[in-house]
């Protein structure tokens, strides 16, 4: 006997009885998205390695250790590890500054990343997410929020919570990098190894660390002092408060959070997470901010920008399943030339049906008729040769007797 072939580890097959789930996600997207002027873009799943090197940034740990990349006519490729970078490289590529300001565009797709798989992260997972170009206002910000809120909403995410903060703009954000280098300089040889790479390439990062030894570090009065300090310059202040003001007009609650500087390099200002209590425990379900250079350093021209993405099998492991949808009709019948062209009279007429292809007996094609559809469509000799067909309700086990030119209107 051949040996079996698996799946690959850190990968998933999505089988038919959980695709529901996954379109209950795209078909909402579309939906709400749709109401907020977003268009659906679609671009490939491997990029030019130089892209993310160059727009998510050589100092993140997506770039350093997770990227699958692959040579090829010398040339290096990489299957994309987030979707904001190819985006920004289709908009600049296909002429879309030139469109009326704002380009409002989102995505669904997988995306991949070598990381050790755990419950709810794989190798190969699924994003779907928004970009918004053109806007540098901060109302901009607050509607990418909004419509992040209300696609949860709308899924059943009900008890959310938003947490915000502002990186400040290259200025104040390199006078604020200088100021957490000096004030951690004494503590450097006590950082873990992460830290002490992530104090000269992105001392930012260093806010962003979970290791135990690193918080008790940040939290000391003076460096948590530091920390904590109000960095923004005038322009970035009177933004991150617009923002706040217009998240106050539309009743969303958010807390800030001076440590949340999100993982790739290329945010700047606006930065957010959203969580889900759902079920019981909190989740961040969504990650996003403002991207305003990226679009300059990737080639194009100097456009503002800000977006989000969240990851697709984390919002269905907070969601109920989706029961598979039944079949309107199940033909039962020991003549399966006659079965096979209800079947297709029906589907002409837009009805899910089908028939027993292997011809079982009578009583294996009701039995298995109660489990699939909602009516059993019986075609017996007695029906065949009077042209009708028996309709039984298989809920209820009414039964009807009908034209077979009727029958599509009876289920």
């Amino acid at each position: 006997m051949a040996k079996i072939i698996n799946v690959i580890k850190g990968t998933k097959d999505i089988l038919p009885q959980d695709v529901g789930e996954w379109h209950r996600l795209e078909e909402t997207a579309l939906n709400v998205f749709s109401r907020y002027g977003y268009q659906e873009i679609r671009t490939p799943i491997f990029e030019a390695t130089e892209l993310f090197a160059r727009g998510v940034g050589d100092t993140t740990d997506i770039v350093n250790k997770e990227m699958y990349t692959f040579e090829k006519s010398d040339r290096s490729l990489t299957l994309r590890p987030e979707n904001t970078a190819g985006v920004v490289r289709s908009f600049i590529e296909n002429g879309m500054s030139r469109l009326s300001a704002p380009v409002k565009l989102w995505y669904k797709g997988p995306m991949f990343r070598y990381e050790r798989p755990q419950a709810g992260r794989q190798r190969q997972f699924h994003q779907v997410g928004v970009e918004m170009f053109g806007i540098k206002q901060p109302a901009a910000d607050a509607e990418v929020i909004l419509l992040a809120i209300n696609y949860l909403k709308a899924l059943g995410l009900n008890d959310l919570e938003v947490e915000l903060n502002s990186l400040g703009c290259p200025k104040c954000r390199e006078e604020y990098k200088a100021k957490i280098k000096e004030v951690l300089k004494p503590e450097f040889n006590n950082l873990c190894e992460d830290c002490q790479t992530r104090y000269e390439k992105n001392p930012l990062r260093l806010l962003d660390c979970k290791v135990e030894s690193c918080q008790l570090i940040f939290n000391k009065p003076e460096i948590r002092d530091v920390i904590f300090s109000d960095f923004l310059c005038e322009e970035c202040s009177e933004h991150y408060t617009q923002l706040k003001e217009y998240l106050d007009r539309a009743n969303v609650k958010y807390v800030e959070n001076k440590l949340l500087v999100r993982g790739l390099d290329y945010y700047n200002r606006t930065v957010f997470e959203i969580k889900s209590n759902n079920l019981g425990s909190q989740n961040a379900v969504c990650g996003g901010g403002r991207y305003d250079s990226l679009v300059k350093n990737l080639g194009g021209d100097d456009i503002p920008a800000i977006g989000w993405a969240m990851g697709m099998e984390r919002l269905n492991a907070l969601l109920p399943k989706v029961e598979p949808e039944l079949l309107d009709g199940y033909i039962v019948s020991n003549s399966p030339t006659e079965a096979f062209a209800l079947a297709e009279e029906l589907r002409a007429e837009g009805k899910k049906v089908e028939f027993d292809l292997a011809n079982k007996k009578f009583t294996k094609q009701l039995e298995k008729a109660s489990k699939v559809a909602r009516f059993a469509l019986i075609l017996g000799e007695d029906e065949i040769k009077a042209n009708e067909v028996s309709v039984k309700n298989l809920e209820t086990s009414e039964q009807k007797t009908v034209s077979r030119s009727d029958a599509a209107k009876m289920v």
